[in-house]
């Protein structure tokens, strides 16, 4: 697909001049315009470009019925020589369509992903933000258009991609608790696909850990609880002594791509570097012992975010405060090399 070949329709008048871009919250701002494609009679069409706007659905869309919704979570960048730059985005796309196959959606081509994705930030770059620590967040998801109350697939859907520019998503350290009777995911289950249902799933036991105090849960195995998983909607890093520890994908655990460019990092730095199990009564003997340093989610949206304390069985454990954490160094190597203030050895930085 060729970018001429997609349909444009601009916004009468931007909606630019009514954001204040030093004080931006995250997500809930929404630039000009979104991409939008459907897919129909066994083929994806044209995609077109138009202003952000409210969609219409019938209400036997099945997305309503029966969740067929899958979404991805993209940030783009300026440099300081005004250069749009991306962050693996064909791993998103890889990943949109791994989530695609295990929730009967059609994959997108990654020709018109990009191609459409690309075209897209070309119209709205005035969008995208270039304060320390802002980014134009990218947000593409597809879901069931088709019509019918019958359980079964639909054969309509649509792929959407909003932008918003956005600030940080979590300000400072987070205090979490480690859950013991809800699971965010089950073996043989969807845990693995950025679908909808999976962080609908979460909402409920994360507003109880809310109401006891903490900003987040750390997710245990469905079966017996004992092993860590993934902190919210993050993967999740433990440091003991001078070892980082992080749990291997499985079913349940999302293959992240901040997740897997730390381990990269991690490991080009001489950081002893550990892909395994580990249990909760490790977690916590590592923190009676005082060998427990660090604890931090990863994820698109937050990058890392450093975990300042955690609960347990009505116990709460606090994390040492260290003068130069990894948590904080890693985070600065991936953002420098994201924003292209440091040599990208990997092949990871696009320039659009």
């Amino acid at each position: 697909m060729q970018s001429s070949d997609i349909k444009v329709q601009l916004i009468e008048e931007s909606k630019i001049s009514q954001v204040d871009f030093n004080n931006l919250p995250f997500g809930s701002v929404f630039s000009d315009h979104m991409l939008e494609c459907d897919y129909k009679d066994g083929k994806w069409q044209t995609p077109v470009i138009k202003p952000y706007s409210p969609i219409t659905l019938d209400p036997s869309a099945k997305i309503f019925h029966y969740g067929q919704s899958i979404f991805e979570g993209m940030k783009a960048y300026k440099d300081a020589e005004g250069s749009t730059l991306l962050f693996r985005p064909l791993e998103n796309c890889k990943r949109l369509n791994k989530s695609a196959e295990r929730m009967v959606i059609p994959q997108i081509p990654e020709d018109i992903f990009m191609t459409g994705l690309k075209k897209l930030l070309e119209i709205d770059n005035n969008w995208i933000p270039t304060k320390e620590g802002s980014s134009l967040y990218i947000r593409p998801f597809m879901f069931a258009s088709g019509n019918g109350f019958h359980a079964s697939p639909a054969n309509a859907f649509k792929l959407l991609i909003c932008t918003a520019p956005s600030g940080a998503y979590f300000a400072g350290k987070v205090k979490v608790l480690i859950e013991e009777k809800y699971a965010r995911a089950a073996n043989g289950g969807v845990g693995f696909a950025k679908a909808g249902g999976n962080y609908a799933a979460q909402f409920y036991p994360t507003q109880l850990a809310i109401e006891k105090g903490y900003n987040q849960v750390i997710w245990t195995d469905d079966n017996t609880h004992e092993y860590i998983e993934e902190a919210g909607a993050m993967n999740i890093f433990i440091r003991i002594n001078d070892t980082l520890i992080t749990s291997p994908t499985s079913d349940r655990i999302l293959d992240g791509i901040t997740r897997k460019s730390i381990i990269q990092i991690a490991k080009d730095s001489g950081i002893d570097v550990e892909v395994r199990k580990i249990t909760v009564s490790e977690v916590i003997a590592a923190a009676q012992s005082g060998s427990l340093k660090e604890m931090f989610g990863a994820g698109t949206a937050a990058v890392i975010s450093p975990i300042a304390g955690f609960g347990y069985q009505e116990k709460d454990y606090d994390l040492p405060e260290l003068e130069n954490p990894l948590a904080l160094q890693l985070k600065k190597q991936i953002t420098d090399i994201q924003t292209n203030k440091a040599e990208d050895p990997y092949g990871w930085r696009v320039k659009l």
